[in-house]
């Protein structure tokens, strides 16, 4: 049976600047590809290209950071063979947090972290399996829409609220949400903050 090939935007060593784990240092590996091509993204590199890579390469290329968490990223992951990355580093003793759009149903129960950001669509199933549901907002997000989303809140789930580009207007309608609602949390991009990548 042939080895699958992933295909690779980048691999680096940073600080998780989103979410619940913000903060914490991760090695990224962000896989090529998305179809659903968002113009606000602030990865349009990674929609298309990447470096092939089969399994070894992916795990020497891992082996050279010394942080055994992998944050899987793109790009949509799920594009690519997902349950297959997550198996393979899950087996090299890694810690897998996955961060996709949720668009594409799969298999991530072997993943140690699941986050699920919907964009133009999203698979419910996706979303019942997320730690975290992270919510981009700008000031033309259809606030009565995002609503929906609440009802995926239990005690494994919990939403975050990601104001678009950092920007103030966003931020402060973001904080607002949070105030309004208490179980929401509030996720700045503190990568850009301190500008690191």
């Amino acid at each position: 049976m042939p080895q699958p090939l992933w295909k690779v935007s980048e691999i680096f060593y940073s600080i998780q600047g989103e979410g619940r784990h913000s903060g914490m240092p991760a090695v990224f590996l962000r896989l090529a590809g998305c179809s659903m091509g968002c113009s606000w993204c602030d990865t349009k590199y990674a929609f298309s290209g990447g470096q092939e890579m089969n399994n070894l390469d992916v795990l020497v290329a891992l082996s050279h950071y010394p942080c055994k968490t992998v944050v899987i990223t793109g790009g949509e992951p799920a594009e690519q063979d997902l349950p297959a990355l997550i198996s393979l580093l899950k087996s090299a003793g890694h810690t897998v947090h996955l961060e996709t759009n949720g668009a594409h149903d799969c298999e991530v129960s072997k993943a140690d972290f699941v986050c699920v950001s919907p964009k133009k669509y999203v698979s419910e199933n996706m979303l019942k399996k997320a730690d975290v549901i992270k919510l981009v907002v700008n000031q033309e997000t259809d606030l009565e829409d995002l609503k929906k989303y609440y009802n995926y809140e239990n005690e494994k789930t919990t939403i975050y609220l990601q104001p678009q580009s950092n920007k103030e207007e966003n931020i402060a309608l973001c904080v607002k949400l949070v105030k309004e609602r208490p179980s929401l949390r509030l996720s700045v991009q503190l990568h850009k903050l301190i500008n690191i990548k």
